[in-house]
């Protein structure tokens, strides 16, 4: 998983950071609500740890400001706070769970991977324009029509609604839907999203895979 730990107490940082690695996970920090916000709107993360109180911007102001645009990504305080209001207070700003420090590394895990249960079961479809992707099933269809692809076009399809709004590089799709992680000619990507736009009947009007020169591609309505 990608996940994105903001805290400003650094003891905590190199304890979860080498915590979180030892599980397999990539861990990215930011010591400050501000640089944190910047991070979690820049990138696409699977879970995050939030601290309450920091600098330049506290967890509660931050999980308010990006809950405007991401209302899927599970967040998580890390906090010494255990009044009630402000136990409420922190759950009704859109985090999904908090856990009082000090806390055993275990139980952080634990719930990380029950909030996971969660968004995995209520992230069955992914859906863009009067596109629908059934996870389950691998159904793809556009305005109710069923379409057939391939498996590769149903990935790369798939990579590219998960990370819907944001750049995926060249590189990082070949990494990714082709499972290629040496110098490779990423020509092939570009005949894959042309059969997929072909096959999706978009046009550019409709068309929501946009192109961005010398870079990658993007989705977005």
């Amino acid at each position: 998983m990608k996940i994105l730990v903001v805290e400003d107490e650094i003891g905590i940082v190199n304890f979860l950071k080498q915590g979180l690695e030892e599980e397999g996970h990539h861990v990215s920090i930011a010591q400050n609500g501000k640089l944190g916000l910047e991070l979690a709107l820049k990138n696409s993360f699977d879970l995050i740890l939030l601290d309450w109180t920091m600098p330049e911007m506290s967890g509660l102001e931050l999980c308010l400001e990006y809950r405007k645009t991401n209302s899927k990504t599970p967040i998580i305080f890390l906090t010494a706070r255990d009044a009630v209001q402000e136990t409420i207070q922190g759950l009704k700003s859109g985090a999904n769970d908090y856990i009082k420090k000090p806390f055993h590394f275990d139980e952080l895990l634990a719930r990380m991977e029950a909030q996971l249960r969660i968004t995995n079961k209520t992230s069955e479809t992914l859906k863009i324009g009067n596109l629908v992707v059934y996870m389950v099933s691998h159904e793809v269809r556009m305005n109710d029509d069923l379409i057939a692809l391939t498996q590769k076009e149903y990935n790369l399809l798939v990579y590219l609604l998960e990370n819907k709004n944001q750049v995926c590089e060249r590189k990082a799709i070949i990494e990714k839907v082709w499972d290629i992680h040496f110098d490779y000619n990423t020509g092939v990507i570009d005949v894959y999203i042309n059969a997929l736009r072909k096959k999706l009947g978009l046009n550019e009007e409709t068309d929501f895979i946009h192109t961005i020169r010398g870079v990658g591609y993007i989705a977005k309505d």
